[in-house]
């Protein structure tokens, strides 16, 4: 199902193009491609958002260019990801209807107007993403290690690729970045909030103010829910094999007694 959407949305954006790699040296260079695209944009990111946050001028214009660049990143991300996944890679939904959402969120900031409510937002959108870009680069470091520990050992497909949630994978080595990645869902909860107490103030008149409120509370319980089912599901299995050895050593011990 999933699979067929992402043909669908494909050719709309590209036409009747054949987006299917046919050699398998084609499909891991332009994985690699992929990963190399997130991993410097997202440097740029955290530079940019440093920039912004101390320097002492503030330009609607430079914020328009910076709210831009998100626009393009996640427009070639969503792309990018449709191709990989034709081609083999498993991708959630959820994380792809993410960067959807996230698009459709940088449109908005890119069109909102100069006045009291965006520059009131402005600093602690900017605080955000630079949070968030320090932890996806960390989440990439380690994601690619770990990807390459479990395809050596024949555990993971060739073509997985880092994301930014969380997945049952990531468990080996990798739990001790939950609590930065519910910090940054509590964020989205927090932006969410602060958008919806600026809709009571006398300056209020965008219409941007309460669609970015709704989809911060989106994106916040989308991925709070998809993360939490992930290491729901993954105790429930560590249970499971916990007490399926515990049966397995009792009947061992009762069948020797007898």
């Amino acid at each position: 199902m999933l699979l067929s959407i992402c043909s669908i949305y494909l050719s709309i954006i590209l036409g009747q193009v054949n987006v299917s790699l046919l050699s398998k040296v084609d499909r891991l260079n332009y994985k690699q491609n992929y990963e190399n695209f997130k991993l410097v944009l997202n440097i740029i990111t955290f530079i940019l958002s440093c920039i912004l946050l101390i320097s002492p001028f503030k330009f609607r214009m430079v914020d328009a260019a910076y709210h831009f660049l998100f626009v393009w990143y996640y427009c070639t991300l969503t792309i990018r990801e449709h191709i990989l996944k034709v081609n083999g890679s498993k991708i959630k939904g959820w994380w792809m209807v993410h960067h959807f959402i996230t698009t459709l969120a940088a449109g908005i900031f890119l069109v909102w107007p100069e006045g009291v409510t965006y520059w009131s937002f402005r600093d602690q959108f900017v605080v955000f993403c630079t949070y968030l870009s320090v932890v996806q680069v960390v989440m990439f470091y380690y994601q690619t290690g770990i990807l390459y520990r479990l395809r050596a050992l024949g555990l993971r497909n060739d073509m997985d690729i880092t994301l930014e949630g969380f997945h049952s994978w990531m468990f080996r080595g990798f739990s001790f970045l939950l609590p930065f990645l519910f910090i940054g869902y509590a964020f989205q909860f927090y932006n969410a909030y602060t958008l919806y107490l600026l809709m009571f103030t006398p300056e209020w008149t965008e219409w941007q103010v309460p669609f970015l409120s709704g989809i911060f509370f989106i994106l916040g319980s989308g991925n709070l829910l998809t993360t939490l089912a992930v290491v729901k599901n993954r105790y429930a299995s560590s249970f499971k094999d916990f007490f399926s050895r515990n049966q397995y050593r009792l009947d061992m011990s009762k069948a020797k007694e007898t």
